[in-house]
């Protein structure tokens, strides 16, 4: 049997890592990178930072992978994520294949946590699910960008006694404003805070989150919404990528009590 860890990370912050993930990391044969591209490369690094911050065992294994481009011409978003998912474990059965041997364990390290947005825990099921290779695996939570954006900005998640939609940018308008009054959107693409047309909203933003190039905006969203997009693409620009979240609000703790 071959075993893998799927190791949260945290959201850039190197410190972000739990002594759970850094005793998974010291445990495992192999760390399995995906480095291949512009993007990629410096997410690379960052992982290789942490392994070179926290790995004490001089045997570990560090494997470099190529991940297939998702393709979105002439799909849907549903049928290029699913196309997408399974040329991964495709990539991932066979990286199982050459680089471990029956009885050794290895880890991908994943940004945030895997149970958020990540579809490694997915990834590796399809895996299992086909039964060429006997694998098995363990979840390691890490530090979420929602975290790491309400730290940053020093606000709660929720307001008081009231529920948290975390969406994305293309389902935003289906339930706010007017069925929660908070909203964390994430994978947000389209700058979906523009079509957001009410002037007691308020947004919370950031990107890079966790790392020397953080940014983060705050206020009224009609005050701030065209300086978030002009700065995402300015940072867009310089860094070749951005990974970015907000969270959108309407209301204040207590103003449903008479």
């Amino acid at each position: 049997m071959r075993h893998i860890y799927i190791v949260g990370i945290g959201a850039g912050n190197p410190e972000h890592l739990t002594v759970q993930a850094i005793n998974a990391l010291n445990k495992v044969d192999i760390i399995f990178i995906p480095s291949k591209g512009a993007v990629k490369s410096e997410l690379a690094d960052v992982r290789r930072d942490i392994c070179q911050r926290y790995i004490t065992n001089a045997q570990t294994r560090f494997v470099d992978y190529d991940v297939p481009t998702r393709q979105t011409a002439d799909r849907s978003y549903v049928k290029s994520v699913d196309d997408w998912h399974s040329e991964i474990s495709s990539t991932y059965e066979r990286l199982f294949e050459q680089e471990m041997v029956i009885g050794e364990s290895a880890a991908f390290l994943v940004w945030g946590d895997p149970g958020l947005y990540d579809s490694t825990i997915r990834i590796i099921n399809r895996v299992r699910d086909r039964r060429v290779l006997p694998v098995d695996y363990t979840v390691i939570p890490g530090i979420t960008s929602i975290q790491a954006l309400t730290a940053s900005h020093r606000i709660p998640l929720n307001l008081v006694g009231k529920p948290v939609q975390i969406t994305t940018g293309r389902r935003l308008t289906e339930n706010f404003p007017g069925i929660v009054e908070t909203a964390v959107v994430m994978l947000d693409g389209e700058q979906a805070f523009n079509k957001i047309d009410d002037p007691d909203a308020y947004i919370y933003w950031g990107a890079y989150l966790g790392t020397k190039d953080e940014i983060t905006i705050a206020g009224r969203l009609a005050d701030v919404a065209a300086c978030i997009t002009a700065m995402r693409a300015e940072a867009r620009e310089r860094h070749g990528w951005i990974m970015d979240i907000y969270l959108l609000r309407k209301g204040e703790d207590f103003d449903d009590q008479i």
